[in-house]
């Protein structure tokens, strides 16, 4: 796993977890939920005291190599997530690749862990969804093949390793397009040299961070 960016310290999460103790597996599981919580927590709060300024401009270098990435690999069908709250925006990216005609998908959220994936045409068309997000209206989901997915996170490492919000969302999705392209985006101090995973989680292939 390569990232385009990273920070120049390197870091290596907080967590409490020492992998060299010999933890029975359930203990090991627990103390891997609980680290990751930890992380995310802090991973939330460093994201939200932000500096309004240098976030517009780390968010727009983030636009800028993202469409880089996704003209130069030559894809035509990129699944996004519509950001919300203290997210990267990307909605200038999104614009671009509507207007030069790329199919652009996004999840619409539903519960028990599932996201409806559904073709985005315009931003006046959009509609509410549950947990304060956004989806594209209309009642058909999209069912065709997904080249590239950007995908959001909190925390992501050297090895391809991401910790999302919690709920599984996307590592669930993202077993359904094992060759599709998984690309995370995020901020220096979200990148790590190592984060706690599990079996489960989905690595990802690269991450653009700024």
């Amino acid at each position: 796993m390569v990232s385009d960016r990273r920070s120049e310290d390197g870091q290596t999460a907080t967590i409490s977890t020492d992998f060299r103790l010999p933890l029975g597996r359930k203990q090991f599981a627990v103390k891997i939920r609980e680290d990751k919580i930890q992380l995310r927590v802090e991973m939330l709060r460093k994201r939200e005291e932000m500096d309004a300024a240098k976030k517009s401009v780390a968010d727009q270098k983030i636009c800028s190599l993202l469409e880089e990435k996704i003209r130069f690999s030559g894809v035509k069908v990129i699944h996004t997530y519509l950001p919300m709250d203290a997210e990267i925006n990307l909605f200038p990216l999104i614009e671009k690749l509507l207007i030069d005609e790329f199919t652009v998908i996004c999840p619409k959220v539903l519960r028990q862990r599932k996201l409806e994936n559904r073709v985005l045409r315009s931003f006046e068309e959009l509609e509410e969804g549950i947990y304060g997000t956004r989806h594209p209206m209309g009642d058909s989901a999209y069912l065709g093949t997904i080249d590239f997915f950007i995908v959001p996170g909190l925390a992501f490492d050297l090895q391809g390793n991401r910790i999302g919000y919690g709920a599984g969302y996307y590592d669930v999705m993202l077993a359904d397009f094992p060759s599709a392209h998984k690309c995370g985006v995020g901020y220096s101090f979200q990148l790590f040299n190592v984060i706690p995973a599990e079996p489960h989680d989905i690595k990802l292939d690269d991450v653009v961070i700024v």
